[in-house]
């Protein structure tokens, strides 16, 4: 292909891109991912549509058109709701909950009922059902878990719910949910463990609690970010990405957007006889909405794709030691991340990522094994594909900011990429 395995692990075949320019000199370093990372972290929250989500689409299309890419973006509809008021109290006391998209507002007069624990099969009429999750790193309400427990709730009579999110960081954490026109037929919280004790306490003896879900919604423009390198080839290699998240999404996002964005400048700058296409899609809260639009409209067909890699959640974000009530950060990555790769690439895969916690167990990928919009392409009938994806402590937490990632984290999977496309491309 015309460049060396040095190369490409210092990042320098062709020169690389800097953010905001081209300097021919500098490597995909650690300073380089960090300033990605920080980058994407300084727009604020990514919920789909937002303008965080907005101005991080409008700095890559900047980005890929410098590196030599035509852009174009795929627009579609997204759920929204800003909240004025979001609370849950009971005698006086109360907590900031996270309202559960799409959101069934209460009103800014809340709703007042019974707190009712829900346990057993008793009848809920009229309670607010508080659902204790177990200690899971939660992501979804798309999981059977919550699926179910919320269908009960509703069979039983209950006029709202709210879900305490068990996990390791007392945090609440937002879910994941499919994107419908129609709400959820009532409202539901969801609130942090660490602020769950008193709501606890009353439900269990049936005391009247107010919960509050007020503030503006309904839907909003987003849309995916393409870029397509035309070199006639007639087949293509596919990058893709989720960008839109709840929050600000450092290590969920942030390290795979820095990963993704190396691979695509790196790409650029090769000789090879494949087209390049990537996206970068908003809607991923809502099920994988923007990737299921890409996927339907604008994704090249299966017999014309080479290569699919999607650079899904923590790529690489921290890892962290569980010790009491705090959690006490670690140099090295999060091993709660997973790799997948279809047989023809699989090896591959394996070698570039040999010694990198969680990466380097490579799972066979099929639509079983698969999470995210990987599921999706896989189910599309892409059949020589890879993706990355997990959950890592602060997944879906408020608190997923800088301290949850760093550059020297993301560089070693940013190159084992690159380094698995060398020998793909080459067969």
């Amino acid at each position: 292909m015309g460049f060396s395995r040095r190369d490409l692990l210092a990042g320098t075949a062709s020169g690389s891109l800097l953010i905001g320019q081209k300097i021919d000199t500098e490597a995909f370093d650690d300073a380089w991912h960090q300033g990605v990372v920080e980058r994407y972290f300084g727009f604020g929250d990514k919920a789909s549509g937002g303008a965080g989500d907005t101005a991080t689409g409008a700095w890559l299309e900047g980005e890929l058109s410098r590196a030599g890419y035509t852009c174009g973006r795929q627009a579609f509809s997204v759920p929204w709701f800003d909240a004025t008021d979001a609370s849950l109290s009971v005698d006086g006391t109360g907590a900031t909950i996270l309202p559960h998209a799409p959101v069934t507002p209460t009103g800014p007069d809340g709703l007042t009922a019974p707190l009712s624990l829900a346990l057993g099969d008793r009848a809920l009429d009229g309670s607010i059902a508080v659902i204790v999750l177990p200690s899971r790193r939660w992501s979804s309400s798309a999981d059977p878990l919550i699926r179910a427990a919320l269908a009960d709730v509703w069979a039983r009579g209950a006029v709202a719910a709210v879900l305490v999110t068990t996990g390791p960081t007392g945090d609440a954490l937002a879910l994941n949910a499919v994107a419908e026109q129609n709400r959820p037929p009532r409202p539901v919280a969801i609130l942090a463990p660490r602020d769950a004790d008193p709501f606890l306490d009353a439900a269990a003896e049936g005391r009247p609690g107010r919960l509050v879900i007020a503030g503006r919604g309904g839907e909003r423009p987003a849309f995916n970010l393409t870029a397509r390198l035309a070199r006639g080839g007639g087949r293509t290699v596919v990058l893709s990405t989720p960008r839109s998240g709840w929050f600000g999404c450092a290590g969920e996002r942030g390290s795979g957007i820095a990963v993704w964005l190396a691979a695509a400048s790196w790409l650029a700058r090769q000789p090879g006889a494949f087209d390049i296409e990537l996206v970068a899609t908003s809607g991923h809260e809502y099920e994988n909405l923007g990737g299921a639009h890409y996927l339907e409209h604008v994704a090249p067909s299966p017999d014309r794709t080479r290569l699919w890699v999607h650079v899904g959640a923590n790529l690489a974000a921290r890892d962290w030691h569980e010790l009491g009530p705090r959690l006490r950060p670690l140099p090295g990555a999060d091993s709660q991340r997973y790799l997948l790769a279809s047989p023809d690439i699989f090896d591959a895969f394996r070698r570039a990522f040999a010694g990198l916690p969680g990466h380097e167990a490579v799972y066979p990928a099929t639509v079983a094994n698969a999470a995210g919009e990987l599921t999706n392409i896989l189910a599309a009938g892409y059949g020589s594909a890879a993706g990355f994806f997990g959950n890592h402590r602060f997944h879906h937490s408020r608190n997923d900011d800088l301290r949850c990632v760093s550059g020297a984290l993301v560089r070693p999977a940013s190159e084992a990429l690159r380094a698995a496309l060398v020998d793909i491309l080459a067969m």
